[in-house]
């Protein structure tokens, strides 16, 4: 079997046209200005954003193949959609067996190669919700970039606790070749401090769902102690970071350790509390909100829902410098980010997802230019 981590990359670039919107990617070009320059410096967007595509309802990830095709997906629809060089979408298939209802539906995407699989490409994997459990399922991808389709599904996890809301929902394969999978405490705090059950954790498996023989407590749980964590990625020294959702006071990004408690319910944000982890940074929730993450360039890129904006995070070294906001209240409700094109970076809207105020072509997907 072949595994291919995506890595996310991203080099200087010149800013895309400021035309309101495109039917293909903007161009982006590295700079000569920063040749022989750090090549993991910080970057930040460039220039203002450009519709790749409109018409999303309720997307939740994105999710960008090593064949250049993008796939989609709608929390309610259950629609993995492909996203065309013009900038229509297409069906690429639909998760039957995903039940929407609240935060509840078709949620994150991962992909992973593997010759062996049917077709010979690789699997898509996807988090969802059934009427009485979050779980997780991968389907063999057949067809080439602009007729992608997805073959029957084979169970990978069952029995995650779902709820209206708090159900986790985003997965990612690691550099270490794992299954990583937010799991929300799905509305009982108790949830998050059990180590007998999956909810309120981030879980780590085998590509089938097996638990790795070096997880910290011999079961699926790698860290413990979340309310509704939905960010994931890995820096380039392999450092995992998660964005989560707080109650009423803080948003949370937290590094992420084997085996370690980050506090809830009985902590919310840094608090100093013996046995806890306290997160890296902190946000107050009209602020943030956070979804989706990205990591380009040693830069924390976090797509915020309420707080209607893009946070960018400097790394440094196993902490990070102070955040910055970026298209404040410009595009509504952010669900997810990740690394386009080269010298780009690609997030999607969020605004009708019932909570949201859409507007007539929503929900969108956008590039932004990012240099250092």
């Amino acid at each position: 079997m072949t595994l291919v981590i995506l890595a996310l990359t991203a080099c200087s670039a010149e800013p895309p046209r400021a035309t309101p919107a495109t039917s293909t990617p903007a161009p982006a070009t590295p700079s000569a200005t920063n040749a022989g320059a750090d090549p993991l410096a910080p970057v930040h967007p460039v220039g203002e954003p450009v519709v790749i595509a409109s018409g999303l309802e309720a997307p939740w990830s994105i999710l960008r193949l090593p064949d250049g095709a993008t796939l989609i997906s709608e929390r309610d629809t259950t629609r993995v959609r492909e996203l065309l060089p013009t900038g229509s979408l297409r069906d690429a298939g639909t998760v039957s067996a995903a039940q929407p209802s609240g935060e509840g539906g078709l949620l994150g995407l991962a992909f992973l190669a593997d010759s062996a699989a049917p077709g010979g490409a690789g699997w898509v994997y996807a988090y969802f919700s059934t009427a009485t459990d979050n779980r997780i399922e991968r389907m063999p991808l057949a067809g080439s970039p602009g007729s992608h389709s997805l073959g029957a599904p084979t169970l990978v996890l069952a029995g995650i606790p779902r709820a209206g809301n708090h159900n986790g929902g985003r997965i990612a394969f690691g550099p270490d070749g794992a299954l990583y999978a937010t799991a929300g405490d799905a509305g009982n705090t108790a949830n998050a401090q059990n180590l007998e059950t999956l909810g309120g954790k981030i879980l780590r498996m085998t590509s089938t769902g097996e638990v790795p023989e070096d997880n910290p407590f011999g079961t699926l749980v790698y860290s413990f102690g979340h309310r509704n964590p939905q960010g994931l990625a890995w820096d380039s020294h392999e450092q995992l970071w998660a964005s989560e959702f707080g109650q009423n006071t803080w948003d949370e990004l937290n590094r992420i350790v084997p085996g370690g408690n980050y506090g809830w319910p009985l902590v919310e944000g840094q608090a100093g509390a013996p046995g806890s982890i306290d997160p890296e940074r902190q946000w107050s929730t009209d602020q943030a909100s956070p979804s989706g993450i990205a990591i380009v360039n040693d830069t924390i890129f976090m797509a915020s829902l309420r707080g209607q904006r893009l946070w960018s995070i400097p790394i440094t070294g196993s902490s990070t410098a102070p955040p910055t906001e970026w298209f404040v209240h410009s595009y509504g409700r952010l669900r997810d980010v990740v690394s386009g094109p080269a010298g780009t970076l690609w997030f999607v809207s969020n605004n009708t997802d019932g909570r949201g105020a859409p507007a007539a072509d929503d929900d969108r997907l956008l590039q932004v230019a990012v240099a250092r």
